[in-house]
């Protein structure tokens, strides 16, 4: 029989650097994680998925090739993070998939989100009821789709005495503020860029996947012009709820901002530093939580020059890590869908409709049942 504590989350975000995956007993008061994983993205299926994002030709075919691909990805990283935990399929309740995203449009006529990563694949490969296709129901019900992690913020991190901002950064940066007044709405969104940019820009001129502690960065200089014409972006003065991703933020933006400017890349590169830290601080300002704690979790933590740019600009916030209290990260993100399952399989809601602007709670994504009938069929 399942654990009925024991989920898996499984998640990749839009830097498309690969799959985390997550065992987590939510059996106490707190998560215990049992285990991570981390399965990176072969390079030409990274390279399939950045094409995908963006329009071509035969995405059909294309997208329905993917789809499979990546839920056979998913299912690796689910059965390797279950041998680290010495877990068995059939210990595990259910999977949390998240999937990849490959398209974002809260905006468009007919609002739509889609993540790909077969459900129906993954359950038949690692023998594992699976929750998936979250973000489509809270659309569906009026909502942005996203983000979703701010109920699990709520979950973890609400203090009665402390107020506090949860900061994602990922591709996208994102906000939860967690109010200590008890009766106070949680506010969430995406404020804008953070790696997304950082990681495309470095990747063109310096031929690497990522700026390493912001090292690059660091030895440019901050153009106040050009971050001047970024921040005039209508989306930085949009009223939640709001959410967006790379098909809005990507280097064709970029390119456009620039206007052929003659900005060395290494200035660009600090310039788009401030960008996402003065875009996340002006939000937080907005909000009126400009003083107590921003707890930071994502890739971008380990950015030691965007982290100081931060605290630069919330000089009375105490910006710091999840770690001081004993959450990874690096791990929060695949955490929240290892919870969002548990919650479905549970009946209850996991948006928030003060986060997405849904018209009420609603029970996110679909159930595919587990097939005990056989061995789960090993992936390839």
């Amino acid at each position: 029989m399942p654990n009925e504590s024991v989920h898996v989350g499984l998640i990749s975000g839009t830097s498309l650097d690969g799959i985390d995956a997550v065992a987590v007993d939510f059996n106490g008061a707190q998560p215990n994680l049992l285990a991570c994983h981390c399965e990176p993205y072969p390079t030409a299926l990274q390279t399939e998925l950045r094409a995908i994002s963006i329009a071509g030709e035969n995405e059909i075919d294309r997208l329905g090739e993917l789809d499979r691909q990546v839920a056979a990805r998913f299912a690796d990283a689910c059965l390797s993070v279950l041998d680290k935990g010495g877990l068995r399929p059939e210990q595990v309740a259910a999977i949390g998939c998240h999937g990849q995203t490959i398209r974002h449009r809260p905006e468009a006529v007919f609002p739509f989100t889609l993540q790909i990563g077969d459900p129906n694949t993954l359950s038949e490969l690692t023998g594992i009821t699976t929750v998936a296709d979250f973000r489509r129901r809270d659309m569906a019900a009026g909502g942005q789709g996203a983000p979703l992690a701010p109920a699990f913020h709520q979950a973890l991190f609400q203090h009665p005495e402390q107020q506090r901002v949860v900061l994602n950064l990922g591709g996208i940066a994102n906000i939860t503020c967690l109010p200590c007044a008890t009766g106070k709405q949680v506010i969430g969104y995406d404020t804008g860029p953070a790696n997304t940019l950082l990681d495309r820009w470095i990747e063109r001129y310096q031929a690497v996947s990522h700026d390493h502690c912001g090292e690059w960065a660091r030895s440019g200089r901050i153009e106040d012009d050009l971050l001047r014409r970024l921040l005039s972006d209508p989306y930085f003065n949009l009223p939640p709820p709001k959410s967006t991703g790379p098909e809005y933020f990507n280097l064709d933006w970029l390119g456009d901002k620039l206007s052929h400017s003659n900005y060395s890349p290494a200035d660009v590169q600090a310039t788009l530093v401030e960008l996402t830290t003065v875009g996340i601080a002006q939000a937080i300002g907005r909000e009126g939580f400009s003083q107590g704690e921003v707890l930071v979790c994502g890739g971008g933590v380990h950015n030691t020059y965007l982290m100081e740019r931060l605290g630069f600009h919330l000089p009375e916030c105490a910006v710091r890590p999840t770690s001081v209290y004993g959450v990874d990260p690096d791990l929060v993100e695949a955490m929240t869908f290892a919870w969002l399952a548990k919650r479905t399989l549970a009946g209850l809601s996991g948006n928030l409709p003060s986060v997405t602007g849904a018209t009420r709670d609603v029970i996110l994504g679909g159930i595919y049942p587990a097939s005990r009938l056989a061995e789960p069929v090993t992936p390839h």
